[in-house]
C-alpha cells in the first residue's frame, strides 16, 4: 500500500512539473533589443498609446469580482451556437472565414491571411483553467487550407496561442506579421527566424502579392506578470484590387480617420465589438464605438468580431451583436454577422438574419 502511495504522490508530482512546464512556455519570452527600443511608442521600459488610458474599473478588482459573481447577465448562449463546415469556393475576389471570436481568414487577391488564430479551448496559460469555449472551433486547423501569411494583433491569450502557433509552424509555410516584441514568444516557442516578422505602427511587409500594414490601436499587452512590454496593432491587408481593415483589441480614438485617409476605402472591415465594459472604455469598443470606427476608417462591409466564442466581460452573451445591429441600420452601413466557420464573400454578402437570437434568454 505504502509503494501504492509513493507511486501516486510520483505521477501527481509528474503532473504538476509537467504542468508548470507548459504554463511557463505558454508565457512566452523576453522581447526587447534594439527595434523595440527605438520605437517612437516604448519608453521607461513599456509600449505607450497615445493618448493616456486605464485598463481597471476606478474602484480596481473589487468591482470586477462583484460583478463576476452578482451581476447577473447572461453570459452563455442557452443553446448549442450553429456551426458552418467548410466548404470549396473561387478563390478569387475577397472572401472572409469568421471562426469565433477573432480568428478570421481573409482570401483576399489569391492570397490568404489568417488573423489571430487560436484553436485551443482555453485563453490561458493553462489548458485546466481559464475561459473555455462557448462554442467548438468550426473547422480543424488543416481544414483552413494554405496560409500564407498569420497576422497578430497582441500577445493576449485569446489572440496569440501557443498550440496554434505550434501546428501552423510544423504544418504551413506561412510567415508570422507580428507587432514590435511578439517576436520573442515565437522565437521561444521554435519559429523558425525567417519566418517572423517584426512591425512597428506604419511599417509593412509584403506577402503572395498583398501588403500587410501594422496600423495604430488602443490597447495594452502582456502574457505574464510584466505588462506592455510588445507593441499591440491594427492592421491593413491592401492587395491589387480589395483592400480590408482589422481593428484588433482597442479603444475608439481619433486614429481611425486617420488610417481612413492614409489607406482606404477598404471593402470590409473586421471590428472589435465585444468584452467592453464601463471599467475599461479606453482600450475596448463599445458596438456603437465599433461602427463609428468602421465609418471612420471609410469601411465597406462590416462583420463584428470579437464576440461569441469565449466569456470576456459581463455583458450578456447576444448583446454585443444585438446593438451592432441596431447601430448599423442607424447609419445605412452593410453588416454580415456570419456564423462561426461560415465563408462570406464580401461582394455578395448574406442578409442578416438574427440566428443568434435563438440563443438569448426570452426570445
Amino acid at each position: 500500500m505504502k509503494k501504492v502511495a509513493v507511486g501516486l504522490l510520483a505521477l501527481t508530482a509528474g503532473a504538476l512539473a509537467w504542468a508548470a512546464r507548459d504554463v511557463s512556455l505558454a508565457l512566452g519570452g523576453k522581447p526587447g533589443g534594439e527595434r523595440v527600443r527605438r520605437s517612437p511608442r516604448y519608453r521607461d521600459g513599456k509600449f505607450h498609446n497615445d493618448a493616456r488610458t486605464r485598463t481597471m474599473p476606478p474602484d480596481g478588482a473589487a468591482g470586477t469580482v462583484r460583478e463576476m459573481f452578482f451581476g447577473g447577465q447572461q453570459r452563455r448562449p442557452v443553446g448549442q451556437v450553429p456551426l458552418v463546415p467548410p466548404v470549396v469556393g473561387s478563390a478569387d475576389g475577397l472572401h472572409i472565414t469568421w471562426y469565433g471570436h477573432a480568428s478570421t481568414l481573409v482570401e483576399i487577391d489569391g492570397a490568404r491571411v489568417l488573423i489571430d488564430p487560436v484553436w485551443s479551448d482555453r485563453v490561458s496559460p493553462s489548458q485546466v483553467v481559464g475561459p473555455k469555449r462557448l462554442h467548438p472551433v468550426p473547422h480543424a486547423l488543416h481544414e483552413v487550407g494554405r496560409v500564407d501569411a498569420v497576422v497578430i494583433s497582441h500577445d493576449h491569450y485569446d489572440h496569440l496561442d501557443l498550440a496554434t502557433v505550434r501546428a501552423l509552424t510544423a504544418d504551413t509555410d506561412a510567415v508570422f506579421v507580428v507587432p514590435l516584441g511578439i517576436g520573442a514568444h515565437l522565437r521561444r516557442w521554435d519559429v523558425p527566424e525567417q519566418r517572423i516578422v517584426e512591425l512597428d505602427w506604419d511599417e509593412s511587409h509584403e506577402v503572395a502579392g498583398v501588403t500587410l500594414v501594422a496600423t495604430a490601436a488602443q490597447h495594452f499587452s502582456g502574457r505574464g506578470f510584466q505588462r506592455d512590454n510588445t507593441l499591440w496593432a491594427s492592421w491593413v491587408l491592401k492587395g491589387p484590387r480589395h483592400r480590408v481593415y482589422y481593428s484588433g483589441d482597442t479603444g475608439y480614438f481619433d486614429g481611425y480617420r486617420t488610417i481612413g485617409e492614409e489607406h482606404g476605402p477598404f471593402d470590409a472591415s473586421l471590428i472589435q465589438i465585444g468584452a467592453y465594459g464601463p471599467g475599461w472604455p479606453d482600450i475596448h469598443m463599445t458596438p456603437e464605438e465599433g461602427v463609428a470606427a468602421h465609418r471612420d476608417v471609410r469601411g465597406g462591409l462590416l462583420i463584428p468580431v470579437h464576440w461569441a466564442t469565449f466569456n470576456l466581460a459581463f455583458h450578456d452573451w447576444t448583446e454585443p451583436v444585438d446593438r451592432v445591429w441596431r447601430e448599423a441600420k442607424a447609419h445605412g452601413v452593410p453588416l454580415a454577422v456570419p456564423r462561426p466557420g461560415e465563408r462570406v464573400d464580401v461582394g455578395q454578402p448574406p442578409e442578416v438574419d438574427g440566428w443568434w437570437q435563438a440563443l438569448a434568454v426570452g426570445r
